[in-house]
């Protein structure tokens, strides 16, 4: 079985904490064998990290959206922030990407609504059932009911925004993913999920902090 977190923030994310350094250790420790690199509204160091690492990296973005945010998976460029998410979603389509709906239900963390996720259901691949950061707000149920109601793949992911979120929330998949194969292997797959130690609950707003210090280089 291989291991897969499909939500995560690095350094380039205005509140993320995870280096290249650190990607590679979970990698090459075992930690994680495939990590998509999901940082708000941008894909550079996705890209770069990527080229450096290999497939092991999938090409993300957690987008910005006027209606909350969705992500997406293997992406070759940027996809524009600010715009509908029925826009997004086909903007994600058009160069054969994945659409992947974090943390569905929220307010506090911009997530889709239900009226929302509706329209879009058709250009859905993946919804995020199992959300590692889930406290406050955790609809962990609703969107299990959702994604198999309208016959849609679950994921666990740890929307880690610093080093020590990983490996709590992920899923095992049998073989190696592709944009091609992973939305059918996650059907068949079973979803690790355990609470993140809390601290780490407090990574977006630390790292914001050093970033406004100067502390933490993006």
């Amino acid at each position: 079985m291989h291991k897969i977190d499909l939500h995560t923030h690095s350094v380039a994310s205005p509140d993320g904490g995870i280096s290249a350094e650190q990607y590679a250790k979970a990698l090459n420790s075992g930690l994680l064998d495939y990590i998509a690199i999901t940082d708000h509204d941008r894909i550079d160091f996705a890209l770069g990290l990527n080229k450096a690492l290999g497939e092991r990296i999938i090409v993300g973005e957690e987008i910005s959206t006027s209606q909350g945010e969705l992500v997406g998976l293997y992406l070759n460029t940027l996809v524009k922030p600010g715009q509908t998410a029925i826009a997004t979603a086909r903007a994600i389509k058009d160069q054969g990407g994945l659409v992947y709906i974090p943390h569905p239900f929220e307010t506090v963390r911009s997530g889709i609504g239900r009226e929302v996720l509706d329209s879009i259901a058709d250009l859905v691949d993946i919804v995020e059932v199992h959300n590692g950061r889930a406290l406050a707000q955790n609809f962990s149920s609703k969107a299990a009911a959702w994604a198999k109601s309208n016959g849609k793949s679950g994921a666990s992911s740890s929307d880690a925004h610093g080093f020590k979120g990983l490996s709590f929330s992920y899923s095992n998949i049998e073989e190696k993913p592709s944009r091609d194969s992973l939305v059918k292997m996650l059907r068949m797959t079973n979803l690790a999920h355990r609470r993140a130690p809390f601290f780490t609950l407090l990574y977006p707003k630390l790292n914001r902090l050093k970033k406004l210090m100067g502390l933490h280089n993006a």
